[in-house]
């Protein structure tokens, strides 16, 4: 339950970035683009950090490993 929560989660914060490019073409007034991006990158931010979170150590380091990252935080 918590593997599928925590992919649930990481699945959610994917689909926040993947919207932001979007709110422009959507004809709502900048006002309104601009809280609504504000909202998205909040709600991204902790969906990822909680899901990484409930997925364990384990998930965090093959997702480092997927983009390069060593262990001192430098890409490799």
């Amino acid at each position: 339950m918590r593997k599928t929560l925590g992919y649930a989660m990481l699945i959610i914060a994917c689909l926040a970035w993947v919207a932001i490019p979007v709110l422009p073409f959507l004809g709502i007034s900048l006002a309104m683009t601009a809280t609504i991006t504000t909202g998205l990158i909040i709600t991204g931010e902790v969906t990822f950090f909680a899901g990484i979170a409930l997925l364990g150590k384990e998930a965090w380091k093959k997702i480092k490993a997927a983009f390069g990252i060593g262990t001192d935080g430098k890409r490799t």
